[in-house]
């Protein structure tokens, strides 16, 4: 493998758009498989705030219905979901830097630094709830009752993990993912029984609530927005079958972890919630049993909740939002201090607040971002055909530029999607996404792209302009800017991300 190089502090002072962090991931540095991507989906799909949507769901519509439900919003996510990951397992590039082309690469803030803050959000949430887990062992064992000291704590240890690269944060999915499917099934039979003591049937319970099949639909996918349209983040780490045109072939890694373990887990999750609510009436099967557990039960329990946390919080929290940072901040802003930076928004979310109004909060964010999900892949399928002039995004006066660093098409159909879909909150996803889809190509074809030539539309070079289809790294030397090389070609002193 070529050796990693960190950019000195003359080179980081040539570009605000150039940090090791936001430089393209190689094919020789590509470490995570197909069980590695599945294992931190299983980690990250089991998140305690899935519990509350299950339970919200059988409060008004019959079970079987609720879970059915959530996984097929959770499959029709899969598909946005694997199609915007193409962008990281063909160019490896960060989500924050593909948003450079169609916003500009000071337009690419706005959208970029939106989903840090939400994904620093479920930062806090994760480790609030974590906090709390931490903080019920403790109590039990020694008395000592403090869950903000249990926060500063567990954010300190996450942070630490996910500092540690990649590989640390798929080896914690490894080790959490099987123990967390285990304690959550002896968590289904305990709920089970205990509604089953109260004389009531889990299976044909019905609730009175007021709530819609397509409610429901449209807040699960919301659930999962966010990670649908910067998975970029993880899938260029992903292993890849180079040199090969086709899709399928290329992203065959993620299919069973998008398809499979993702609705699948986050169903069996709901499920327990729901199972919750009927036994007793409370969302969180975690206060239910922790009420009747004692002794190894109750710790056993109380980790596996800190455990969930954890492997969710470095994947799908912490690294999307410090990347975000950096891009934003870059070259002054490092990956450490991004996670940091991210640790801090989200505790100053409070956090503790928004899990008492998550519905909401789901549908304002899920209505943004779906609709920065219909940019994205008009962009890059329907406009550029996947063909990206990666070398450009990097470049502050490049193609990319357009009008002062930001692209109107892109701002103007993020904001008016946005607006539709919070505006029809009950179709929100459905109505952001098309929106904004429509409404940029129009404004790309009649108004942007006559005036801003973009060369991979000009020449339609595929080895130009693409890069694991053709068996090449996007590689950034001094002096000479961005090149494509095969892995070995690649000379010992070229610019590297750090090992993340």
């Amino acid at each position: 493998m070529a050796q990693t190089q960190v950019m000195d502090k003359t080179s980081r002072g040539q570009s605000r758009l150039m940090e090791p962090a936001i430089l393209p991931v190689w094919l020789n540095q590509r470490a995570i498989s197909n069980r590695g991507y599945i294992g931190l989906w299983i980690s990250m799909a089991v998140i305690i705030a899935t519990f509350q949507l299950g339970a919200g769901g059988v409060a008004g519509l019959p079970l079987p219905i609720v879970i059915a439900t959530i996984f097929f919003a959770n499959l029709l996510l899969g598909i946005v979901m694997a199609m915007t990951a193409d962008i990281g397992t063909e160019h490896g590039i960060s989500f924050a830097v593909y948003l450079r082309a169609p916003f500009g690469t000071v337009g690419t803030h706005i959208p970029s630094i939106t989903r840090g803050i939400v994904a620093a959000a479920w930062f806090g949430i994760q480790t609030y709830l974590g906090a709390l887990a931490l903080n019920g062992i403790f109590a039990y064992l020694t008395g000592f009752d403090n869950w903000v000291v249990w926060y500063v704590g567990f954010a300190v240890l996450q942070v630490a993990n996910t500092a540690m690269g990649i590989r640390a944060v798929e080896r914690l999915a490894k080790i959490a993912a099987p123990a967390i499917i285990a304690i959550s099934v002896w968590m289904y039979f305990t709920l089970d029984g205990l509604a089953t003591a109260s004389g009531k049937d889990i299976w044909s319970f019905a609730g009175t609530a007021e709530i819609s099949i397509i409610a429901l639909f449209v807040a699960n996918m919301a659930f999962w927005s966010s990670l649908a349209v910067d998975i970029p983040n993880i899938t260029r780490f992903l292993k890849v079958e180079a040199g090969t045109k086709s899709f399928f072939k290329r992203n065959k890694n993620i299919f069973l972890a998008q398809f499979i373990a993702l609705p699948v887990v986050q169903s069996w999750i709901a499920l327990i919630g729901a199972v919750s609510f009927i036994a007793a009436g409370d969302w969180n099967p975690i206060t239910v049993i922790q009420g009747q557990g004692t002794g190894i039960t109750l710790v056993v329990l109380l980790v596996m909740v800190v455990l969930a946390q954890w492997s969710t919080n470095t994947s799908a929290n912490l690294i999307p939002a410090a990347l975000t940072f950096v891009n934003a901040g870059a070259p002054w802003i490092t990956y450490a201090m991004g996670l940091v930076l991210a640790a801090i928004v989200g505790t100053l979310a409070m956090p503790w607040l928004i899990l008492d109004h998550l519905f909401t909060y789901l549908g304002l964010y899920g209505a943004m971002l779906a609709s920065l999900g219909g940019i994205m892949i008009c962009d890059y399928f329907v406009i550029r055909k996947r063909r990206l002039n990666v070398p450009e995004l990097y470049e502050e006066n490049g193609q990319f530029r357009y009008i002062a660093g930001c692209n109107p098409a892109g701002l103007i159909a993020w904001a008016v999607g946005g607006a539709l879909a919070i505006y029809a909150i009950d179709l929100s996803y459905f109505v952001g996404f098309f929106s904004a889809f429509a409404l940029y190509w129009v404004l790309m074809k009649a108004w942007i792209l006559p005036k801003f030539t973009q060369d991979e539309l000009v020449n339609a070079d595929d080895e130009k302009y693409l890069a694991t289809s053709v068996n090449r790294n996007w590689v950034y030397l001094d002096g000479q800017g961005m090149v494509k090389m095969d892995c070995d070609s690649i000379p010992a002193h070229a610019l590297s991300r750090e090992d993340l």
